[in-house]
């Protein structure tokens, strides 16, 4: 897959995971957040709850490899940024939660199905 187009899959599947999780009534509070650490695709809270969502989008028959792409190292990789944000936004008080969603796209790059693990690591 070129460049553009996992651009434009990753990009679908972060919209599509975002109006999930507002449907279930999480606050969007920030998307693509960025430092020099790396980025969060999305920060949510529900109520007094900082959540960190890291998405994987596919496409094709590929379901569930999006969740088993977030190995340790990327999973130390988030944590800290989620640490980061949460000290730039004045809430390392509050209580945190990481979840991942990982995301299935058809062929035409519609999103067929969206699997939400809440508290993932």
């Amino acid at each position: 897959m070129n460049r553009d187009r996992r651009q434009t899959v990753g990009r679908i599947g972060e919209e599509a995971a975002a109006r999930l999780l507002m449907k279930k009534g999480y606050r969007i509070l920030d998307r693509n957040w960025r430092s020099k650490l790396g980025e969060i695709d999305i920060v949510a809270s529900q109520g007094e709850l900082l959540v960190i969502v890291e998405v994987r989008t596919t496409t094709g028959n590929h379901f569930g490899a999006g969740m088993e792409s977030v190995d340790y190292r990327k999973q130390q990789k988030v944590r800290r940024l989620a640490t980061q944000y949460a000290q730039m936004h004045h809430r390392l008080g509050c209580p945190q939660r990481i979840d991942v969603m990982s995301v299935l796209l058809s062929r035409d790059l519609t999103p067929v199905r969206i699997d939400h693990i809440e508290g993932a690591f």
